[in-house]
């Protein structure tokens, strides 16, 4: 459980007091209740979501929501993203992790339009622990390194620190434990030369985590007790206290010494369950569940363990679920219980391969043993089921792409009803101002909502793609991945943009090109060139777009530049008058011989021409040092 401890170690920051202050709490809201000015109510409603946040991360939600109510209403648009910044934290602290990621990317935005460095860099902080929550590493890991980038910007040498350690942490969820080390060791240093009692003390823990990785648990025993007897003397949060005990505990384990991490373990989960930690609850619940399996009592473990995934199944926690269920797999094994056995080993397999895990697994082998006779069967039942669920997934993808498509036009289009009835009544009423700000943060987060769904049918498409052994299912599966990112990205830039009835075509073509080039492994080889003045089209222009440059983007990459070779694509999209939009998408590659057949399913083509006529166009495409293929689409004003 060291990875799902040190997640939550990594974003809980500041010292916090356990000892209750209603007094306090009561004299603050006192003055808050007499306060007419509000720049001096929105400080006192900080202070109480900061001192609540010590013992109670609902009261501390409550006050956080009070905070962002009272500066949207007031437009204080330097408070506002605190706000978002801190409730966010409470939601992910409460394992709400939609809530907070929305919160989250709320208070970049704001954070990114005042051009706060340090916000932007703490909110990445908090970004990137979501992700580790989720089981995306690599996202994480590009956060934390933008948020190091920004803490080095403005010299902020505390932030750099806690940066250092949140990379050492990503450096260890990928198994680069040496260079995890490294990083912990080095940042050790620089946090002593600097006086930084608490990123020395995670430093410390990052560097026993590594220990233990490494086969040194004695020595993880002592970095963990040194980072302890800091936290200890400078009166640290209970919680980041009760994380440090629990990695000494582990420490003992791994030592042998089993009888000590019990009494450890112990006192970790009467203290979580005291102060209502509920993480603690069942990381102490899975570490007594593994240490009663080690020392041979598996009835006693067994319970335990069936108490941890049910806590994280709950919470849609997936950091450590793999681990656990495989450890409820052994205990039942060693009960004898075979069926059961399979039941969750089956289920850390799924785990596993939904979170890009790879690795040997001996004990599902030995099990499959038990159940040879029925191997045949399995086998063909097997078979039979995978063809079934991809014409499922087929469908369901369709069905939801219509249904979200109505859903969302049907919304745009309420949407600007809505904005043309109450730019009608602003003159008779003011405070109908305010309903229609709501009205669009609403909107903002439908389209954020429709993202996430976009990003549900990506990774089930993705599920799939990767359970099929025909290359040509399977690149026709990754492509309907790439469309399904395309439009993905039209409702992030949609919730993210001051104005959610259109798109910033530039912003959107560099974004939708960085993604493609991703999935290529492209990014150091081929150059995308967006060379175009910014320009805003309406969802219904934006979409079809976005498709067309998305399958000739694909298509240059396929096919443009055999070998790994080196190359260049070009994207220009202009407005030649009021209702004419001409694009131009070109690549260096070899080109295409003068009548060749095409290459691949001609799905792309046919899409591409199905497109364009919709959009009342036309389409060129000639050999000119590479491919050039030109549009001219007949389109409305953007919205």
């Amino acid at each position: 459980m060291r990875l799902l401890v040190f997640a939550l170690l990594s974003f809980l920051a500041g010292t916090v007091s356990v000892c209750a202050q209603s007094s306090t709490e009561d004299s603050l809201n006192q003055l808050l209740r007499e306060e007419k000015n509000t720049e001096k109510k929105l400080q006192i409603i900080a202070r109480l979501t900061d001192d609540a946040f010590q013992s109670d991360f609902e009261r501390a939600k409550r006050y956080a929501i009070q905070g962002v109510n009272l500066s949207f209403h007031a437009q204080n648009m330097q408070w506002l993203p605190k706000f978002q910044e801190r409730l966010g934290r409470m939601y992910a602290n409460l394992l709400n992790l939609d809530s907070a990621s929305f919160y989250f990317d709320q208070a970049l935005a704001g954070y990114s339009a005042a051009k706060d460095l340090e916000g932007q860099a703490t909110t990445y902080f908090k970004i990137g622990w979501v992700y580790k929550r989720k089981g995306n590493i690599k996202q994480a890991m590009d956060v934390d390194l933008k948020a190091l980038k920004l803490m080095e910007q403005i010299s902020n040498n505390e932030g750099i620190a806690e940066a250092n350690n949140r990379i050492s942490e990503d450096l260890y969820r990928q198994e680069r434990f040496d260079e995890a080390l490294d990083y912990a060791e080095r940042n050790i240093a620089f946090s002593k030369k600097h006086n930084f009692f608490e990123p020395l003390a995670i430093a410390l823990k990052s560097a026993g985590d590594a220990n233990v990785a490494l086969g040194n648990p004695a020595e993880a025993y002592k970095r963990y007790d040194s980072a302890l007897t800091i936290l200890k003397e400078n009166n640290a949060s209970i919680f980041t206290i009760l994380n440090i005990k629990n990695d000494r505990a582990n420490a003992l384990k791994r030592m042998g010494r089993y009888k000590e991490a019990l009494a450890e373990y112990t006192e970790c989960l009467k203290i979580g369950e005291e102060v209502n930690y509920e993480n603690q609850v069942y990381v102490s619940y899975a570490n007594l569940g593994e240490t009663y399996m080690l020392l041979g009592n598996y009835r006693e473990a067994l319970q335990y363990q069936l108490k941890t995934v049910a806590m994280q199944e709950k919470n849609h926690d997936v950091s450590n679920l793999t681990e656990n269920y495989g450890h409820v797999s052994s205990i039942y094994e060693k009960l004898g219980d075979f069926k059961h056995a399979l039941f969750y080993q089956k289920k850390a397999r799924q785990m596993r391969d939904s979170t890009a895990k790879e690795e040997s697994d001996k004990v599902m082998s030995e099990m499959l043993a038990q159940f040879e006779s029925e191997k045949k069967d399995k086998t063909i039942s097997f078979q039979k089921s995978t063809i079934a669920q991809q014409k499922r997934a087929e469908t369901l993808y369709i069905i939801l792409a219509g249904l979200l498509a109505f859903i969302l036009f049907g919304l745009i289009y309420s949407y600007h009803k809505r904005q043309r009835k109450n730019r009608q009544l602003t003159l008779l009423n003011q405070k109908l101002d305010i309903r229609n700000k709501q009205n669009e943060l609403l909107l903002k987060e439908i389209h954020h909502r429709v993202k996430n769904n976009l990003e549900l049918v990506k990774s089930l498409l993705a599920l799939q793609s990767a359970g099929l052994s025909d290359p040509a299912s399977r690149e026709a599966m990754q492509s309907s991945e790439s469309r399904v990112q395309s439009m993905g990205i039209i409702h992030q830039k949609l919730y993210q943009g001051t104005n959610p009835g259109s798109i910033e075509m530039k912003d959107y073509f560099i974004n939708l090109g960085e993604g493609i080039l991703d999935s290529f492994n492209a990014a150091g080889r081929v150059q995308i060139d967006c060379d175009m003045e910014k320009l805003e089209l309406d969802v219904d222009s934006a979409i079809p777009i976005g498709l067309i440059v998305n399958e000739l983007i694909t298509n240059s990459l396929k096919y443009a530049f055999p070998g790994g070779e080196q190359g260049n694509i070009f994207i220009n999209l202009i407005r030649t008058s009021q209702e004419m939009l001409t694009l131009k998408v070109a690549d260096t590659g070899v080109g295409k011989e003068e009548g060749s057949a095409p290459q691949g399913t001609g799905f792309g083509r046919q899409l591409i021409s199905l497109l364009t006529r919709q959009m009342n166009g036309q389409m060129k495409e000639y050999n000119k040092n590479g491919t050039v293929v030109e549009f001219e689409f007949h389109i409305k004003t953007a919205a």
